[in-house]
């Protein structure tokens, strides 16, 4: 086959699954759109700690600033422009501080209540980092204790919800850099609870610390992840661009 004509077809392939695209570092493409059901209305909520939370506004009639500055702003702002049809609906619940077992306690009033279609929830790194700081109560056996009671309420509640689950990630900057290897060990430890609970409970697993990782090959650390925990706003969009390579067919 002519090599024109192959990379045409391939590109006819990808462009099928909504794929037009992948940066050096394993990101999906700016230009790239993901596939959603086809049915309107749809309700995408986004559950997590700080690095979900981006600052938001807690009041919810002001539509500037109730999804804060992180990746569910960026990640509402494109899927609201490349489906305006569909009237979705994009909500934050993300709290700073927050740990799974946090999460737990609210999932009622900030999830179940809410009739999501959709729920994206990104949550284990104050788990670790309080761990880490000789919290014996947030060790990891807990954090996949209610981690699962956490889905297994989701899916009792919500039983047609598409559950996607990010997995946390850090870099080496600052005190984690300090003491990068302990952190590393039990991070790989609760990456792979997330994993796990995401082939359990039939939930789309976005896998980060690769995509971390790789984008080191473009710019230091500190450009992606300016404490080792909380990503700059490059970071974010990095954040953004995984959750769309990876969540490219909803089927809620």
């Amino acid at each position: 086959m002519h090599p024109n004509l192959q990379r045409r077809r391939f590109l006819q392939r990808i462009a099928a699954l909504g794929i037009l695209g992948a940066s050096p570092f394993g990101v999906m493409d700016s230009m790239a759109a993901p596939r959603l059901s086809k049915r309107n209305g749809l309700t995408v909520l986004f559950q997590g700690d700080s690095i979900t939370d981006g600052g938001r506004w807690r009041d919810s009639s002001d539509l500037n600033h109730n999804m804060g500055q992180s990746y569910p702003y960026l990640l509402s702002g494109r899927l609201g422009y490349d489906h305006a049809q569909r009237q979705l609906t994009f909500i934050n619940r993300g709290i700073s501080g927050n740990t799974v077992a946090d999460l737990l306690d609210r999932w009622q009033p900030d999830a179940i209540d809410l009739q999501p279609d959709i729920v994206s929830i990104l949550v284990g790194v104050n788990d670790l980092d309080r761990f880490m700081q000789g919290r014996q109560d947030k060790s990891a056996d807990r954090f996949e204790k209610s981690y699962r009671e956490l889905l297994s309420l989701t899916r009792e509640k919500l039983p047609g919800v598409q559950l996607i689950l990010i997995e946390p990630f850090l870099l080496a900057v600052g005190r984690i850099a300090d003491n990068l290897e302990g952190y590393s060990s039990e991070l790989a430890v609760r990456q792979k609870i997330v994993a796990q609970m995401a082939e359990e409970f039939n939930a789309q697993f976005i896998p980060t610390q690769r995509a971390f990782n790789n984008a080191l090959s473009q710019a230091p650390a500190e450009h992606w992840i300016w404490d080792g925990i909380h990503p700059t706003p490059a970071g974010h969009e990095l954040l953004a661009r995984e959750w769309l390579r990876s969540s490219l067919n909803f089927r809620p």
